[in-house]
């Protein structure tokens, strides 16, 4: 028995098309801002885990997209947009301004991490003094 070039048999004997668009093409799908934010966030929680790619292949999407839309995201594009309407690529301007939100999160991070740090030095710095004050021979009481 052969098997022609544009079909093959799968297991359970039924033919089907090797051909990528056998049924014709299919209508090109679209995501409203709300379903690029939740996938994204399930995307990102899957890399967490490291099941990043097997997520992209369940859900029929490419790491561009996740990309783009992180873009999109990041530059504040996707909040408050209503179901159906467009986003097209982002302006200079709007990219900039995703740069600049994410620089200035990453300073008050680091901010919020050395207030903490000094906090805690002085706090160090005064319990050193007063086992300086309680070791010193001179503040004891019956000494002159």
């Amino acid at each position: 028995m052969s098997v022609s070039t544009d079909s093959a048999v799968r297991d359970d004997d039924v033919m089907t098309s090797s051909k990528p668009r056998s049924g014709g093409p299919s209508r090109r799908r679209s995501f409203t801002p709300v379903q690029k934010i939740a996938h994204l966030s399930d995307y990102e929680a899957a890399c967490k885990l490291g099941d990043g790619g097997e997520f992209l292949r369940r859900e029929g999407l490419y790491s561009s997209q996740m990309s783009e839309w992180r873009r999109q995201r990041d530059a504040g594009v996707l909040e408050g947009k209503k179901p159906g309407s467009k986003i097209g690529k982002l302006t200079a301007e709007q990219v900039e301004i995703a740069r600049l939100r994410q620089a200035l999160a990453k300073s008050d991070a680091r901010l919020a991490r050395t207030e903490a740090a000094l906090e805690i030095m002085g706090k160090a710095r005064m319990l050193l003094e007063e086992l300086a004050e309680s070791t010193d021979p001179k503040n004891k009481r019956g000494w002159s």
